[in-house]
């Protein structure tokens, strides 16, 4: 219990250093034409971004060029932490609600009450501002963190999907992030990257016994998991890519339930050939 506890305290020391709650970058706040700083800011669209597909809460404001970030630890207080948080960050950088470009959150996959309570708390807000909802995929935002902390190009990102499998998708950094093999769930044999990449998540820790000796345990960094922060840096792209939604057409990502449709299928496919 004592090794679990420490891991969870590994993990969050890694995303609270990923995206502190910070002021404004002191290069922009020293500038001596403060017109020119406050033009600077508003060109970059402002995002609010939430993340509850893990066991951690976390909240950033994408504003300007600096993010401002809270997180929390403990499912069960997700709902209860978020708005909280949300007040937090629009009141650090002062400015509201209404002066978001977008609403962005992890959608998956992940725990599944967890993305359901993102896209909720994500529609809400966004509905209350008028503001559409950016979705990004809670994989993307795990390699984005990995690119981030350490350079790498070629990212694999694996999240614990429990009951023996594993949600995992493959990245390109060109340096904006490019899809390799789409998010999928399978057992931890069926992860068949393709090349060297650096890879990351707790899907690597989960199963260790099942990756000890793969290629892509050396150098992996099983504490990154999904946070506003990166969610937020995606959401931005995304926004610029018009890939935005409204509000009301907003929906999380499940992966097994698309699975779970598949397998159906395919038994229905088969009852009729023998029919």
């Amino acid at each position: 219990m004592e090794h679990k506890a420490n891991n969870e305290s590994d993990i969050v020391m890694h995303l609270e250093a990923l995206s502190p709650a910070c002021r404004l970058d002191r290069q922009l706040s020293d500038s001596s034409d403060p017109a020119s700083v406050r033009g600077k800011i508003r060109a970059m669209p402002s995002i609010l971004a939430i993340d509850t597909s893990s066991e951690f809460a976390s909240v950033a404001l994408l504003h300007g060029d600096t993010v401002l970030s809270r997180l929390a630890s403990g499912p069960q207080t997700h709902s209860q932490t978020l708005l909280p948080m949300v007040q937090q960050v629009l009141q650090e950088a002062g400015i509201s609600l209404a002066d978001c470009a977008a609403i962005a959150f992890g959608a998956g996959p992940g725990s599944f009450t967890g993305v359901r309570t993102a896209c909720g708390v994500a529609q809400g807000l966004a509905f209350g501002a008028d503001r559409p909802v950016v979705a990004i995929s809670t994989l993307e935002a795990m390699a984005q963190a990995c690119h981030e902390s350490t350079g790498a190009t070629a990212v694999l990102a694996l999240l614990d999907a429990r009951m023996g499998e594993v949600y995992w998708a493959q990245y390109r950094f060109t340096p904006t992030p490019e899809v390799v093999i789409a998010p999928c769930l399978s057992a931890p044999d069926g992860v068949q990257p393709i090349g060297a990449v650096t890879a990351c998540g707790n899907g690597l820790s989960a199963y260790a016994d099942a990756f000890a000796g793969r290629p892509f345990m050396q150098d992996a960094r099983a504490d990154l998991m999904p946070h506003a922060a990166q969610v937020a840096t995606l959401a931005r792209l995304a926004l610029a890519a018009g890939a935005q939604v409204a509000a009301r057409d907003a929906q999380p990502i499940y992966l097994r339930n698309k699975i779970a449709l598949t397998t159906a299928e395919r038994l229905l496919k088969s009852q009729q050939v023998s029919a």
